[in-house]
């Protein structure tokens, strides 16, 4: 009975394809190294204050305790991760009042996306409440696909998916139910 015994070639060979293996295992992390790219925000503000104005009058102030601006990636968006807290002004000076936990708006597209406990009211007692909400800056419109609850001084509905103007003149919901007081 013949027993193998390796051979000094045999040591070689493996010990020639060990050293390719590892030696190619580690130009390949450094390949991938090289085209990482760390998704860093480009910019950062804390107690975050913004007012945008328009012919000398204010539109919009939004207040956030933390901004994220990731104008840098082939998507630029800003992050609000801390939550935002929006007055907006119409042409006679009327408010509207949104607040979200978190916020990103999309350059490029004029859309912002409200998450977590959004709350948008008016000064005339109308409140929409959902876990999620777009709103359109260049349309000033708002829309959701989420379930919602709107408060109104006539009575209270729920339903799933709304859009409506940021004065809620325009309002657009389906499947809702609730009671609302018709007469007036």
């Amino acid at each position: 009975m013949k027993i193998f015994q390796p051979t000094k070639t045999l040591f070689l060979f493996l010990g020639t394809g060990l050293f390719l293996v590892l030696g190619c295992e580690s130009n390949f992390r450094e390949v991938q190294k090289i085209n990482y790219s760390e998704f860093v925000p480009n910019g950062e503000a804390d107690n975050f204050n913004l007012k945008y104005t328009d012919s000398g009058r204010i539109k919009s102030i939004l207040v956030s305790p933390k901004m994220l601006d990731y104008s840098n990636v082939e998507f630029p968006f800003t992050e609000f991760p801390k939550g935002v807290h929006v007055t907006m002004y119409d042409s006679k000076g009327k408010r509207t009042f949104i607040s979200s936990d978190y916020a990103v708006m999309f350059k490029g597209t004029d859309l912002i996306d409200l998450q977590k406990n959004v709350v948008i009211s008016n000064e005339t007692d109308q409140m929409l409440e959902t876990t999620q909400l777009y709103y359109d800056q260049k349309n000033e419109w708002f829309f959701t696909e989420k379930k919602f609850k709107f408060t109104d001084p006539k009575g209270i509905s729920y339903g799933e998916g709304i859009d409506f103007s940021k004065d809620f003149k325009i309002l657009n919901s389906q499947r809702i139910n609730g009671e609302i007081d018709q007469a007036e």
